[in-house]
């Protein structure tokens, strides 16, 4: 990163540059004392620093000092930050803890390693990138060694009691993880989202594809905040659900179920909203944790009356559409929350070059620029063969690799993409103004509430560096990004 002091009229030499290759700044001292002249005391200066991560990997969060903010016009290209306009409050970023995640950082990992891993994604000490927000999964998902749910009855009849359900499926991997990495992070935030009924539920009698039938709709609600309160028993509270996972798609190989938006609403309405009411829990109900294509969805189950005082949110997957679609339902209904909660990295698409800008500027960018107060990636780990799993994809990349044979950990690029949200900005931060895009780059601001410092990220996705400035509060830096890169820039007023 490279440093240019301008002179400041007064006389003043040029100061030393830091090493070349790094983030430019220019910052220009706008007053000084003139002879026979009262003392005009300067404001104080505002020191930025930079952790820059590019598609080329010569950067990987590589911490910069930026400079100082200074009164000099801002370029052409310019990001203003206003911390005066808010929106909303963060809970945070992460992946889900999926059961080959769990899998393999019980059996392939000793216990020092484990502890160093979890400790190194879910705290926020020097080398922690504080992931803050997670998924699991209600049963089985493809990225399961084995296809079950939390009620199979050894002859497969209806269990309308629920006196077969166990969470037993969980305890040999999953539990232990999730729980070690709540004594890390005791205030991470845990969600689930089933991918299938039991299937004595379904109209196929399988956890494979099919539909709820309407006589399940009680007991799949009783089955849903059983897990809860089991998990709750074991020290794990869940504060949110979904319904179900990707309700307009049924694979072919692995568990799912189609939950149309009349269906959905009906559950929620008729069924588990007015339970959880009833109990006094806090649980959060979020609708559709689909794709951006199919907004019209989660748009009808709000249009329910009965079923919209029950749903806190809308839940949001990367696989098609577009992310501008969030501000779009957000609009039509401001007071439910908006979360990201599914998108996998994968080797149809191993350039950093193209996977780092990209999500960039949609999930870390876009996404909370689209009223996210969290996002999550899939798998938080996975091993040197993209598993295990058992029917699904066959190509996902995991956060973090762990390697099967030695336990070496591979940190991909959706670490870097995810730390350059999750490491600076804290929960209970509240989304700012910012620029949302100039040419090439674009931006999104945040002001952390325990310490009211900035945090503003920045992809550039061209395929050239580009130089541009942030003003904040009638004061401007002049910044150089690599191409295909992402930066945070963190300063406290």
């Amino acid at each position: 990163m490279r440093r240019v002091n301008a002179l400041n009229g007064c006389g003043l030499p040029e100061g030393p540059s830091l090493a070349a290759g790094a983030l430019l700044v220019a910052a220009t001292i706008s007053g000084c004392a003139l002879p026979g002249s009262a003392s005009i005391r300067p404001a104080a200066p505002l020191k930025v620093q930079a952790w820059v991560t590019s598609g080329d990997r010569a950067r990987l969060l590589k911490p910069e000092d930026a400079g100082t903010f200074a009164h000099s016009p801002p370029l052409a290209a310019n990001i203003t930050v206003d911390a005066g306009k808010r929106y909303q409050s963060m809970v945070g970023f992460g992946a889900s803890i999926t059961d080959s995640s769990a899998w393999l950082m019980q059996n392939r990992l000793d216990a020092g390693q484990r502890r160093a891993l979890l400790e190194e994604l879910f705290g926020r000490g020097a080398n922690g990138i504080g992931f803050e927000f997670t998924r699991l999964t209600i049963g089985a998902s493809d990225f399961s060694r084995h296809h079950y749910s939390l009620d199979d009855p050894p002859d497969g009849k209806p269990d309308l009691a629920l006196a077969h359900f166990s969470i037993e499926p969980n305890r040999a991997e999953l539990l232990p993880v999730v729980k070690e990495a709540l004594a890390v992070n005791p205030k991470l935030q845990v969600m689930a989202s089933p991918w299938s009924a039991p299937g004595w539920m379904k109209t196929t009698g399988s956890l494979i594809q099919g539909s709820l039938k309407p006589e399940m709709y009680d007991v799949f609600s009783r089955y849903l905040l059983r897990y809860v309160d089991a998990y709750a028993a074991e020290g794990v509270p869940i504060f949110a659900l979904t319904l179900q996972n990707e309700p307009h798609f049924e694979p072919k190989n692995y568990p799912g179920m189609r939950l149309d938006p009349p269906a959905r609403a009906a559950i929620i309405g008729r069924h588990l909203g007015p339970m959880i009411e009833k109990r006094g829990m806090k649980l959060q109900l979020m609708d559709w944790d689909h794709n951006w294509d199919e907004p019209a969805s989660p748009l009808a189950v709000l249009a329910d009356p009965v079923a919209n005082r029950y749903v806190s949110g809308v839940a949001w997957h990367c696989y098609a559409g577009n992310v501008v679609v969030q501000q779009k339902v957000h609009d039509a209904y401001p007071d439910k929350d908006a979360w990201f909660t599914e998108c996998s990295g994968g080797e149809w698409k191993p350039e950093w070059s193209h996977t780092l800008p990209w999500i960039g500027r949609n999930l870390i960018i876009g996404s909370t620029r689209g009223w996210a107060r969290g996002v999550l990636m899939w798998n938080l780990a996975l091993d040197e063969k993209f598993g295990p799993h058992l029917g699904g994809c066959g190509d996902c990349r995991g956060v973090v690799t762990i390697d099967s044979k030695t336990g070496a950990i591979t940190r991909n690029v959706e670490y870097y993409a995810l730390a350059h949200g999750s490491k600076f900005v804290r929960p209970g931060a509240q989304r700012i103004d910012s620029t949302a895009k100039v040419g090439e780059l674009e931006s999104v601001a945040f002001r952390n509430s325990d310490d009211g410092s900035i945090v503003l990220i920045v992809c550039n996705s061209a395929p050239t560096a580009q130089r541009f400035s942030v003003t904040f509060e009638g004061r401007s830096i002049e910044v150089d990004m690599p191409r295909e890169s992402l930066a945070t820039l963190v300063w406290s007023p």
